[in-house]
C-alpha cells in the first residue's frame, strides 16, 4: 500500500505524542514492505528526504510567524500536495486544523482519522475557539471513511455524539530495561531522591496544582519540571514559584534515553493531564517503571486503574509527597510495566493499525470491483 501520514509537525519526533507515534509507525510500515510518506514542516530540524526508508515531504509551515493560524496553512499545503500523489490510504492524526480542508482531500485514498482527545475542552482556548473546535471535530467525524479512538472514553463519545463507530487503538510504549544511573549526574539529582512532572505548559495539565502542593510541603526534595516553558503560562509558573529552588524548570527534553532514566530513578512521577485520550508520556512513564501519581479523571483511571495514586487538589499532592515512597509501592510499578508489555507495547499497537489498514483497503477494493 502507498500510505501518507498527515497532521503532525513531522518525524523524527521533536514535539509530542502524535509525532512520536508517526515516527514509530511509519518506520514499522516500511519494514512491513509498504511505501510510506510523512509530511514535515519546512523548518523541521530533520531536513533529509528519507528517514529509515520513510519518504519525507517538507511543506511550508508559517506557524513560526503566525502562531496557531499558521497550522491551517501548513495543513492546506499538505492536503493539496497529497492530491498529486495517488495514495491508497491517508492517515490523519488529529483534526484541529486540517478538517476545514476536508472537501479538498483527494477522492481515491481511504481517509482514516485518529480523533485525538476532546480538543474543545482545553481551557487554553477562548469560547469562540472552543466552538470552532467542536465544528472541526464534527467535520472530521463525518468526512472520514474510518475513525480511530485512542481511548474507550473517546470511542464512547463519538458513538453518542455523532453516531459513528470507531476502532479503539491506544498509544504504545517500549519497555525500558537498560537503566543508566550515570545520566542523573547531568541533572544534579540522586536515585529516588527527586520527583518529576512532564507536560506541555497548559492549564489543563495541572502543573500549577502539582507545584502548589510541592510549595506547601516543608520537605524540599527536588522536583524536575520538564516541558517547554518559554510560553506565557510557563513564565507565569516560573514567576509564581521563583522562591522555591527545589522546583527546577528543566525545559523541553526529547532525548528518550535521558527521559526514561529520569522516570526510572524518580521517586514520584506526577501526571497532571486531564483532557484527551491515552497520553503517550503516561505510557512511557509506566514503561520506565515510574511510580505514577495521576490527576483523578476517567482518562487516567482508564489506563492506570488501581495502580496509581490520584490527586485532585494541591492538598492531596502535599499529602502524597509526605506519605508515599516508590520503594513501598513496587507492585504498582510492576503492574503498570506488565500492562505495557501485554497491552500497550508498540509492536502490538503498530500491528493493530496495520490490520485496520489492510481490512479497510480490502473492503474498499472489493467495493470498487
Amino acid at each position: 500500500m502507498k500510505i501518507a501520514i498527515l497532521g503532525t509537525r513531522g518525524v523524527p519526533n521533536y514535539y509530542g505524542g502524535f509525532e512520536q507515534f508517526a515516527e514509530f509507525f511509519s518506520v514499522y510500515l516500511v519494514q512491513q514492505g509498504h511505501e510510506v510518506y510523512c509530511y514535515n514542516s519546512h523548518d523541521h530540524p530533520f531536513q533529509e528526504k528519507t528517514f529509515h526508508g520513510v519518504n519525507i515531504i517538507h511543506k511550508y509551515d508559517p506557524e513560526y510567524k503566525l502562531g496557531t493560524f499558521g497550522q491551517f496553512i501548513y495543513d492546506y499545503n499538505c492536503i493539496m500536495d497529497s492530491r498529486k500523489r495517488d495514495f491508497d490510504i491517508i492517515l490523519q492524526l488529529g483534526y484541529t486544523s486540517n478538517s476545514i480542508w476536508c472537501f479538498l482531500l483527494p477522492k481515491k485514498p481511504i481517509i482514516i482519522t485518529n480523533m485525538d482527545g476532546l480538543e474543545w475542552k482545553r481551557s487554553k482556548y477562548s469560547r469562540p475557539v472552543q466552538q470552532f473546535l467542536k465544528f472541526a471535530e464534527r467535520l472530521a467525524a463525518i468526512s472520514s471513511d474510518y475513525l480511530i479512538s485512542d481511548s474507550i472514553g473517546i470511542q464512547k463519545f463519538l458513538k453518542e455524539k455523532y453516531k459513528k463507530e470507531s476502532t479503539y487503538i491506544a498509544y504504545g510504549a517500549y519497555p525500558f530495561e537498560n537503566p543508566n544511573q550515570e545520566i542523573l549526574k547531568e541533572y544534579g539529582v540522586e536515585k529516588e531522591n527527586y520527583n518529576m512532572i512532564m507536560a506541555r505548559f497548559e492549564p489543563e495539565n495541572n502543573l500549577d496544582m502539582v507545584l502548589e502542593g510541592v510549595a506547601m510541603n516543608e520537605d524540599k526534595t527536588p522536583i524536575l519540571v520538564i516541558g517547554k516553558h518559554q510560553t506565557k503560562y510557563g513564565e507565569y509558573l516560573k514567576n509564581k514559584f521563583k522562591n522555591h529552588p527545589n522546583i527546577r524548570f528543566i525545559g523541553g527534553l526529547y532525548n528518550l534515553e535521558h527521559l526514561n532514566n529520569l522516570r526510572y530513578f524518580s521517586n514520584l512521577y506526577f501526571h497532571g493531564h486531564s483532557v484527551g485520550g491515552t497520553n503517550p508520556s503516561l505510557l512511557e512513564a509506566m514503561a520506565s517503571k515510574a511510580l505514577v501519581v495521576a490527576h483523578k479523571n476517567d482518562f487516567n483511571k482508564g489506563i492506570l486503574k488501581q495502580n496509581s495514586y490520584y490527586f485532585s487538589n494541591p492538598q492531596e499532592v502535599k499529602n502524597i509527597l509526605n506519605t508515599i515512597k516508590k520503594n513501598n509501592n513496587l507492585q504498582l510499578v510492576q503492574n503498570n510495566f506488565d500492562a505495557i508489555v501485554n497491552q500497550f507495547n508498540w509492536e502490538k499497537i503498530n500491528g493493530e493499525y496495520l490490520q485496520l489498514f489492510e481490512e479497510c483497503f480490502s473492503r474498499h477494493k472489493n467495493r470498487n470491483k
